[in-house]
């Protein structure tokens, strides 16, 4: 069977996202990982930044303690969303950089388990292939 050559996308030109096939996500330099990543709270308790106790308090001091530690970018009060903190680079802070995987995986946010269900363009991928292994 032969291969087939798929384009690498540009992560901000919805147009150019690939129709997700299963096997892409072997071959991906983990583009999803580079998009903001909307969390609620039961995400942030999965994976361990919050307690469960803290879901009494409102989250807006949540969210302010979570600035301050540089897990949350922002916060919407109205919908009650927190946006994951991203690396300058734009990587989510939870992406390993030499490995490309998640440091998290198990207990990755609702959003991240999703995708590409839910997203910008559901049922597309902001695909780019790994870089050539050097030789």
């Amino acid at each position: 069977m032969k291969p087939t050559l798929i384009a690498a996308a540009e992560v901000d030109r919805l147009e150019t996202w690939q129709k997700y096939q299963s096997h892409m996500c072997g071959g991906c330099n983990s583009t999803c990982c580079t998009l903001p990543t909307e969390v609620k709270i039961k995400d942030l308790i999965r994976m361990g930044v919050v307690d469960e106790f803290e879901v009494g308090e409102p989250p807006k001091n949540i969210a302010k303690r979570l600035q301050k530690d540089g897990i949350i970018q922002r916060f919407n009060q109205k919908s009650g969303i927190f946006t994951l903190a991203q690396m300058s680079n734009d990587d989510c802070l939870y992406l390993d950089r030499k490995s490309r995987m998640c440091t998290i995986y198990d207990k990755r946010p609702d959003t991240c388990r999703n995708h590409p269900r839910i997203g910008p363009r559901p049922g597309y991928c902001a695909y780019i292939p790994k870089p050539a292994a050097r030789r």
